[in-house]
């Protein structure tokens, strides 16, 4: 896979709790010089990206329910309607789980369906991580039809601040149960050209990584 393709399917990662607007400044350069799909941040640099990268073929992408999906879905929903409304395309919420541990389905499914709807009427994306690292296999199952059923756009494997990343196992697996129509995102511990190309060929469609430029640096060009 070239460099540019590849580059189209990486979120330009900056999740870090130092992370300093200098660097979102430069992750944001860096991200215009590469063409990444998005550049992700906390929301507190929602803004900020939003400004560096207008007229620019990237998007803005932003967290919610970060990194424990244990808030109210309420303060969930008010994160992404103020992210969207300071110029955020995508939103990757983390949902409830311990709820989701708990057998409360019906929890978990209302908690994505409200925020989907609030992304749809706005025209953004909504990827669900699902931090597959606290999941059962019986778990990721039902999480991917969860947020399949209430409508998501995503699903993602990892904050990044659990104690596991993506695996090319789980890749497969959330693409056979959410089917063709909807996304799937690979994040945490993707670093190398040949890890992003094992994950895509197992069926992610967007990877998350903080190391995107030496992915595709990795690939030729």
């Amino acid at each position: 896979m070239k460099r540019l393709e590849l580059a189209r399917y990486i979120d330009h990662t900056l999740l870090k709790p130092d992370a300093t607007p200098a660097q979102v400044e430069q992750l944001c350069a860096e991200a215009r010089e590469h063409h990444f799909a998005s550049v992700c941040v906390n929301p507190t640099y929602v803004p900020l990206v939003s400004n560096l990268l207008a007229g620019s073929d990237v998007k803005v992408c932003t967290v919610v329910g970060f990194p424990l999906g244990a808030t109210a879905t309420a303060a969930k929903v008010y994160e992404t309607e103020i992210a969207i409304a300071q110029g955020a395309h995508e939103i990757d919420m983390v949902l409830a789980i311990g709820r989701l541990k708990a057998g409360q389905f019906d929890a978990v499914r209302s908690d994505i369906g409200v925020l989907a709807a609030v992304c749809r009427a706005h025209d953004a994306l909504l990827k669900v991580i699902l931090e597959t690292a606290l999941l059962t296999d019986e778990e990721k199952e039902i999480a991917c039809r969860l947020a399949r059923e209430a409508n998501a756009h995503f699903v993602k494997t990892s904050t990044g601040f659990a104690k596991g990343g993506a695996t090319v196992a789980d890749i497969a697996l959330m693409r056979r149960v959410v089917g063709p129509e909807m996304g799937v995102k690979a994040s945490g511990g993707v670093s190398s050209y040949e890890k992003a190309l094992a994950m895509i060929e197992a069926g992610a469609t967007r990877i998350g990584a903080s190391s995107s430029i030496a992915i595709v640096m990795g690939a030729p060009a």
